[in-house]
């Protein structure tokens, strides 16, 4: 009796994986097949004749296997088996596989995978700016890396912050109080705080829950928001300082391919996007600010029809741009900068600190926290195992919703905090015991729904 491998779903033509399979195959998730390989599937588990097996060549042993042979997937930690090297297991990403020495694709692409620091320009050091009273502009929720950030760049640095903050119904008490704490400390750091409308927030809310099952729309109605606000003072750069392993995650989750982390230092396909801008009349971008128009762009008219082609679309911004719609006047103002912005050339550099090489090769989340304690009066989460996503109170609600919508195959979507940890302890940001005290402690994944969903649900009036 044959059956189709644990988690390989027949979607018409094609046949999809919900995983992360062994090198070289990590990324080749999907298996097109022809009209009678599709009948043949459809009849699956039964037993196959001669004929049949011919019919489906390859997948035979991979994706058709017999019964003895297909996986069980873990129902627990306790169930889990875990890579050689770092913390990926089973259970939190259903579907990963190991290769023969009991490494996980996350260990066994690192060579490949170890030039791979952000899909924007990376930028350390900046000039100081002569048209406007501040150099940089930061989005900042509380959290570890964004209080990092912002340590960096107005304490080491020296340089003039206009730190962006959006309050959010979920802020976490301990967040409020840093921001408070950071106030005092950072001189040269101007805060500004924006807020949207509850009856408009709950309408992008609700729409959001019934796509996602949660409501995280962050940074991405930031972003939107305060946009105008860095057009308006003219601010040569907005500086993204995402943990290295939330960068390096959207490789892994098929949101970003290989390109496209090279594609900022990339002479030829910049003077491609110049060319079209020059021959519309329209200023030619420096570095970052084509990345700056594309983030726009999306947020305020909705996904590109060639990435979503290409198989590159990230699903939860995707979902954040379709519950935008259910407020139609919210995005008004960042059209209008989009199209100002573009004409005149004065668009904000989104660029990344390369977090890693500010620390002196490694981000190493403990010696993180101290400084922002010492320096910023940084208050970290009661649970002080946490590194990842510090900031609000939900995070392991949105953590649970993506764990349990993956593991139903009801989401192509790896749970990002997934594979962030698992990034996070093969590259040392944190310790091996660290990281396992945090996904035991600290991380949503369960396949019953936490207490911390009531939080949202409560704020939507579900």
């Amino acid at each position: 009796m044959y059956h189709l491998q644990s988690r390989w779903r027949l979607e018409g033509r094609v046949l999809r994986y919900y995983g992360l399979r062994n090198m070289p195959n990590m990324l080749r998730n999907t298996v097109w097949l022809s009209r009678k390989q599709m009948g043949v599937l459809e009849r699956l588990p039964c037993e196959l004749t001669d004929r049949e097996k011919r019919l489906l060549g390859d997948l035979i042993g991979v994706q058709v296997v017999p019964a003895d042979e297909k996986r069980r997937i873990p129902a627990s930690f306790d169930e889990a088996r875990f890579c050689r090297t770092c913390v990926a297991n089973d259970f939190m990403i259903p579907g990963l596989e190991f290769d023969g020495d009991g490494l996980c694709p996350v260990c066994q692409s690192a060579e490949d995978t170890k030039d791979l620091r952000s899909i924007l320009p990376v930028m350390n050091t900046f000039p100081r700016s002569e048209r406007s009273r501040f150099d940089v502009a930061v989005f900042y929720t509380g959290g570890k890396d964004s209080t990092y950030v912002l340590y960096y760049l107005s304490k080491v640095l020296g340089l003039r912050v206009l730190a962006l903050t959006w309050e959010i119904p979920f802020m976490s008490d301990c967040a409020k109080r840093s921001m408070e704490n950071a106030k005092e400390r950072l001189d040269r750091v101007e805060f500004i705080t924006r807020r949207v409308a509850g009856e408009d927030l709950r309408r992008i809310y609700t729409k959001l829950y019934a796509l996602s099952g949660n409501t995280c729309a962050c940074p991405s109605l930031a972003y939107l928001l305060f946009y105008p606000e860095l057009v308006a003072n003219r601010i040569p750069y907005f500086v993204a300082g995402n943990e290295p392993a939330q960068m390096l995650g959207l490789y892994f989750n098929h949101m970003a391919p290989a390109i496209a982390y090279r594609f900022p230092e990339s002479k030829g396909l910049n003077a491609l996007v110049n060319l079209g801008r020059i021959l519309t009349l329209r200023p030619p971008l420096k570095k970052g600010q084509f990345h700056t128009l594309a983030t726009m762009k999306q947020l305020a008219y909705g996904d590109s029809k060639l990435k979503n082609m290409a198989g590159y679309s990230n699903e939860l911004v995707s979902n954040v741009c379709t519950a935008i719609r259910e407020v139609p006047h919210i995005a008004d103002a960042l059209k209008r900068a989009i199209r100002s912005s573009s004409r005149t050339g004065h668009i904000p550099a989104f660029v990344h600190l390369d977090l890693n090489e500010i620390c002196g090769g490694v981000y190493e989340w403990r010696e993180v926290k101290e400084t922002i304690i010492r320096e910023c009066g940084w208050i970290p989460p009661v649970e002080t195992d946490k590194g990842l996503h510090t900031s609000c109170r939900i995070e392991k609600c949105k953590e649970h919703v993506q764990f349990a919508r993956f593991y139903r195959m009801e989401s192509a979507m790896i749970p990002f905090s997934a594979l962030e940890i698992a990034i996070a302890s093969r590259d040392r940001n944190q310790t091996h015991e660290e990281a396992l005290a945090e996904l035991n402690n600290s991380l949503g994944f369960s396949l019953e729904e936490i207490p911390e969903c009531t939080i949202m649900k409560e704020y939507l009036r579900l």
